[in-house]
């Protein structure tokens, strides 16, 4: 079987970063989907009409720059949120955060700042220029772990050769993550024991999300467990021999209230010494805010941090009514936002999904200059430029069709970190064609696995 196929690019959208090569399908079409189906099977994953029949393959140079630069940014993205405040009471007043967003926090603020940054994971678009970070997502919940495991195990049952060689190589989110709390523990002077909190009210109802984690933690090294809320009692409040001192908080505080799901018994094993990442001052790394901030530039950046920031971050700001830069311009900023609604998208500081985006050359100048003067009396949105996605082509499969066939997708890049390290690259895409905002669970949304050849 020919494993690697010449990427033949699309003249008008694609863009040489994505490299020569592309791995071509090593199974038919319903092979293909019976065996990710399979896979991804009751773990609250939604139903997709198009799969990927072959990992997205970039080549080593480009996979490499994904995650130096996001190690690097997160870094400024860490120090820039910090430093908006010397406590987490100052934060929340200078984010202005909702009432659901101040809750969950450490006593122990330096506990608190240290292990916010536990999980992270940019989302990236290559535009005309390349790699293009449009926000970071920081959060023990956040997507791409348990996917990535599905998918993987497809691509590795089907590109073993006989002598188990791949012709690609990877980072397992899994392994990883195992491996940063081995060193949490072990710098906390914690036996190694890991709870998993989250609950299968947020999965469909199934614990299989859970349990794959769960497993793979015992069988490399970890003893852990799955704690639904109601259960988290049982990690503290027992023998010092049972405790469970370190967790993963995989769930986040808007999706518990749209369940119902109480948060109180978190707070509890908190205050009892648990430390579940990634804490809540995460919040601040994650929201939009920070890299308005970021992209403005700071006082304590060196010329070679501002050149980063510049390089592969799209303009972005904090919306209020002031004077800023764009370029070597001083602008109103309001006037500039309503001027220029096709060149800029609006996002709320906090948000999932793409809920609280508005992409302006999708709006009508109506509605787009309603809530530009909505979110400038608040201060709790950016502003950013469009980034026109560039496109690769990709082997897909979709239901009802007898063989894998070739399009053009423009993937939104998911570097994993966990504890700085690289974790695995996630990515998401419109399999049918469509354009907008990609969410994790959007009409058309597929994902897939990258890899490094």
């Amino acid at each position: 079987m020919t494993v690697l196929l010449e990427a033949d690019p699309s003249p008008v959208t694609g863009h040489p970063w994505f490299g020569r090569y592309r791995l071509a399908p090593a199974a038919g079409a319903a092979t293909l989907r019976d065996l990710l189906r399979h896979e991804i099977r009751d773990t609250g994953y939604w139903y997709q009409t198009h799969l990927p029949a072959a990992p997205i393959a970039l080549p080593a140079a480009s996979y490499a720059e994904l995650f130096r630069v996001s190690r690097a940014l997160l870094d400024l993205v860490r120090r820039t949120a910090l430093e908006s405040a010397a406590t987490t009471e100052g934060r929340l007043t200078a984010y202005r955060m909702p009432p659901s967003e101040q809750q969950l926090f450490l006593a122990d603020e330096f506990t608190e700042e240290r292990y916010a940054d536990c999980v992270a994971r940019p989302d990236i678009v290559i535009g005309p220029d390349g790699p293009r970070f449009l926000e970071f997502n920081v959060s023990g919940a956040l997507g791409g772990p348990v996917e990535f495991h599905c998918r993987m195990e497809v691509w590795r049952r089907l590109y073993t050769d006989a002598r188990g060689r791949l012709p690609f190589d990877y980072q397992h989110p899994f392994a990883v993550r195992a491996q940063m709390f081995r060193q949490l523990c072990a710098e906390s002077g914690l036996p190694p024991r890991v709870a998993m909190l989250g609950s299968a009210r947020d999965q469909g109802g199934f614990t299989r999300y859970f349990d794959l984690q769960v497993d793979h933690f015992n069988s490399h090294g970890l003893l852990a467990r799955f704690f639904e809320p109601e259960d988290l009692h049982e990690a503290w409040d027992c023998p010092p021999r049972l405790r469970y001192g370190l967790g993963l908080r995989d769930f986040t505080i808007p999706d518990w209230a749209e369940l119902g799901i109480d948060t109180a018994p978190v707070q509890a094993a908190l205050d009892n010494g648990c430390l579940l990442v990634g804490t809540q001052t995460s919040t601040f790394l994650s929201s939009k805010l920070t890299m308005g901030l970021l992209s403005e530039g700071r006082p304590w950046m060196s010329a070679a941090e501002r050149a980063l920031v510049d390089r592969y971050l799209p303009w972005t700001r904090v919306l209020s009514p002031r004077w800023t830069t764009r370029g070597e311009r001083k602008v109103d900023l309001v006037e500039f936002t309503l001027a220029h609604r096709e060149s800029l998208v609006l996002k709320e500081s906090i948000g999932m999904s793409g809920r609280q985006v508005l992409i302006g050359r999708e709006t009508d100048h109506a509605e787009w200059a309603a809530a530009v003067t909505a979110a400038a009396e608040t201060g709790t949105s950016v502003v950013q430029e469009f980034v026109a996605p560039r496109t690769c082509r990709l082997a897909m499969v979709a239901d009802g069709v007898d063989e894998p066939y070739d399009t053009e997708v423009a993937p939104v890049f998911g570097p994993l970190l966990f504890g700085g390290r690289p974790a695995g690259l996630f990515a998401r895409f419109f399999g049918d064609g469509r354009e907008g905002i990609v969410s994790v669970a959007g009409a058309g949304c597929s994902d897939d696995c990258v890899v490094s050849i």
